[in-house]
């Protein structure tokens, strides 16, 4: 039977009470006093750094930053830098992921263990274009879900760019605490402001571009919608039983 993973939809909650939100719920979920949690939501304008993020791919001055409302935050999951804004499906996944054994140091997940965590979000993501037409694909050697550049709002892949960089639809980037526990996620673009990609080297990989569910679907679907269809792609890659939390 599916283990129940409780889902709250959060509407735009500012960066640092989303990562205070993560540590509090996180050691609940260590704790056993809540089931696996999935947190869906969106942040104002925010540059966040990972742990190999360099502040030589933020392109912006602070004088730009203050004039487009951005804010900067220097945090513990994988990668670099990247944006979240309004218009961007965040997801937080706090799930219980295993602990390491004994003799394992440091104290993290397996290698392998923690690949495949990436994989699977990977998996819900590509998932969840499939139903609005669109082939995502994972690229070896990183992380994220891409889509090729020819990708047609009537939902065609045009096969003539084959040799063309992949551009970026969704990032992601994690932390496994010593618990076990996850924390950090996924970032889709669904109908963001572009513009603020401008601003920095997403996630150090210069030449790559962005794009988002509304540069290629026409027309864009709301938010609710990809909502509704991303849980039910997290509950099939994890084999939950999805539940959404009132509030």
């Amino acid at each position: 039977m599916p283990i129940v993973c409780q889902v709250q939809i959060l509407g735009v909650v500012p960066y640092q009470e989303a990562w205070d939100l993560q540590n509090q719920l996180a050691g609940e979920v260590h704790t056993g006093i809540r089931p696996p949690t999935l947190l869906l939501l969106e942040h104002p304008h925010t540059y966040t750094f990972g742990r190999c993020g360099k502040v030589e791919n933020l392109l912006w001055d602070e004088a730009k930053l203050a004039d487009k409302g951005i804010g900067v935050h220097w945090v513990d999951r994988g990668g670099d830098v990247t944006y979240h804004g309004p218009g961007q499906l965040v997801g937080y996944p706090l799930l219980p992921l295993g602990t390491p054994g004994a003799h394992q140091e440091p104290k993290h997940l397996p290698q392998a263990d923690y690949i495949g965590y990436l994989r699977k979000l990977e998996m819900v993501i590509i998932a969840t274009l499939m139903e609005f037409g669109l082939r995502g694909e994972q690229q070896p050697g990183m992380t994220g879900v891409w889509i090729r550049p020819g990708t047609k709002s009537d939902h065609v892949v045009d096969d003539a760019h084959p040799d063309q960089r992949p551009i970026k639809i969704a990032s992601i980037g994690v932390k496994v605490d010593a618990r076990g526990v996850s924390r950090h996620g996924f970032a889709l673009n669904v109908n963001p402001d572009m513009s603020y990609w401008e601003g920095i080297i997403a996630c150090g990989l210069d030449g790559y571009g962005e794009t988002s569910l509304a540069e290629l679907l026409s027309p864009t679907p709301d938010m609710k919608t990809v909502i509704e269809r991303l849980i039910y792609a997290f509950g099939e890659q994890f084999n939950f039983k999805m539940m959404i939390e009132p509030l």
